[in-house]
């Protein structure tokens, strides 16, 4: 069986699109080109994207090193962690598409490269998270990245895993990537929907599965879970046959009350860009 593999800038170019759409799609709570928010704005995320795109995909380096990577070429850019938990969910998907395989399809690919991480990634890893310094992760790690790492990176993401979704990616190949996001993708632009349109449903999709780990870790366990109900109540109005126009209204109307309450799905919305990312990644490989 031929051995197949993307080019670096294939893999950067389909990974800068799907960060675009993070931002093009309307997500409540989150930041887009029509709604700022946190304190943050689009070009933040867009310029992230850029830089990140080239830190992840240049030759050399497992997935701790590419992580780090792109965290520094983010913080040197934009001064502030706008994607840590993108760049946690791509690094594995773009070695999965660099490495040469006889298999066309992205999970299997992905498995493999989660099976071979090493301490050294572990290693990588804990230096970008505190790089990346990111909100609330000192309330909750049990395992602490200021000290050196003594397991590999799929044992150490597997302590976090009970309250961290992004963590648990790392031991369940990527099942609510799969499983979740991917599937309500391709069903709503099968629907005909726009790729935009179709981002925001996974998003809502998310976010109305998962208590957010952002949310939960900054907020608390009760908050993430009421905030899941309210985009589980979205979902129903919509089912229920209420109009697109009010639909969209009422979308707006939660956007403007999480951001005024200071809540940020963040993770909701990173693992909607590993399922555009993933999803385009199996269409240019032919899985």
């Amino acid at each position: 069986m031929t051995a197949l593999a993307l080019a670096p800038a294939c893999v950067a170019r389909l990974y800068r699109e799907a960060c675009r759409f993070d931002v093009i799609a309307f997500k409540p709570g989150n930041v887009s080109c029509e709604a700022a928010g946190h304190g943050m704005r689009a070009g933040d995320f867009l310029l992230s994207a850029a830089v990140s795109a080239t830190a992840l995909t240049q030759p050399g380096g497992g997935v701790g090193e590419r992580l780090l990577r792109a965290v520094q070429a983010t913080r040197a850019a934009v001064g502030c962690n706008t994607n840590l938990g993108i760049l946690l969910l791509a690094a594995p998907l773009v070695l999965a598409a660099l490495s040469p395989a006889g298999e066309p399809a992205v999970r299997p690919r992905l498995r493999r490269v989660l099976g071979e991480l090493r301490v050294a990634d572990a290693e990588f890893a804990y230096a970008a998270i505190r790089t990346a310094a990111p909100g609330g992760l000192g309330e909750v790690a049990e395992h602490s990245v200021y000290a050196p790492a003594t397991v590999d990176l799929r044992a150490a993401m597997a302590l976090a895993a009970p309250y961290d979704v992004i963590a648990r990616q790392y031991c369940n190949d990527y099942a609510e990537v799969f499983e979740v996001g991917l599937p309500a993708l391709a069903a709503s632009l099968a629907a005909g929907d726009s790729l935009a349109h179709a981002v925001s449903r996974v998003y809502l999709r998310f976010l109305a599965t998962l208590p957010d780990s952002h949310v939960g870790r900054k907020r608390g366990a009760a908050v993430a879970e009421a905030l899941r109900q309210g985009a589980g109540e979205l979902g129903e109005a919509r089912k229920a046959g209420q109009t697109p126009r009010a639909w969209r209204a009422q979308v707006r109307r939660f956007d403007r009350e999480l951001k005024a309450a200071g809540l940020n799905p963040g993770t909701s919305a990173d693992l909607t860009v590993a399922s555009l990312f993933a999803y385009q990644l199996g269409h240019a490989l032919g899985g």
